[in-house]
């Protein structure tokens, strides 16, 4: 009887320590599965994107960043810390910890991925972190260029619109038409938008027939297209 006890106490410990864990994990191969979570989330403070900046994460309660607004209530309302069991369920599937949460991700499966990347983030999320610099660096963070350094090509410095078309002439004077579905009008307000008056194009399309307009404020727009043909 007593074998029988400790034989299921033993099992018991084996599903404590079952999760991925970042002491587990190997820091150099999560940052290479970091890779596809750069495109919404950056490691540097208060930088947010589709999703909240990850600098400092690991006990912070969920939906608590102060500079990002746009957390859904099923997150905001959770009550979870952030730690090393609750970012592996998360990761693993985001639907199961949090139902109703908006994070368009359907989860890692691969446990030893898990851990690489929890090994990854617990050293690039600190402050000041080496590893953090590291993927900036390489551009696995943030994954926006700066649209205040662009080449004139990418400048606009006119747009027009006629009849079902926007005519985009940019700071190396060419001029090129969109059909209106293909151009997107878009804005980003943070330190690496485009200055004002100077927009930011961005080609977008298999076959380069569709870009992206950003401007530095939505005030902008109206007053920066004109009608005419």
């Amino acid at each position: 009887m007593r074998r029988f006890l400790v034989a299921v106490a033993a099992l018991g410990i084996c599903g404590l320590v079952a999760p991925a864990r970042a002491a587990d994990g190997n820091p150099s191969r999560g940052q290479r599965v970091f890779g596809g979570c750069a495109a919404c989330h950056s490691l540097q403070p208060n930088r947010n994107m589709t999703g909240p900046s990850l600098a400092e994460l690991w006990n912070r309660k969920s939906g608590s960043l102060a500079s990002f607004t746009r957390y859904s209530p099923a997150l905001k309302s959770s009550g979870i810390v952030w730690n090393d069991k609750t970012l592996d369920e998360w990761i693993k599937d985001p639907v199961r910890l949090i139902p109703d949460n908006q994070m368009t991700f359907q989860g890692i499966k691969n446990d030893q991925q898990r851990a690489d990347l929890l090994a990854f983030l617990k050293q690039a999320t600190q402050p000041g972190s080496a590893a953090s610099q590291s993927a900036q660096q390489s551009g696995m963070s943030g994954g926006v260029p700066n649209l205040r350094t662009l080449e004139p090509e990418f400048r606009v410095r006119k747009i027009t619109h006629c009849g079902d078309t926007y005519m985009v002439t940019t700071a190396n004077g060419k001029t090129r038409g969109f059909w209106e579905r293909n151009l997107r009008l878009k804005t980003d307000s943070s330190e690496d938008g485009p200055e004002k008056g100077a927009p930011a194009l961005a080609p977008a399309g298999m076959i380069g027939d569709r870009a992206d307009v950003i401007f530095s404020s939505p005030e902008e727009i109206s007053s920066f297209i004109s009608n005419g043909c």
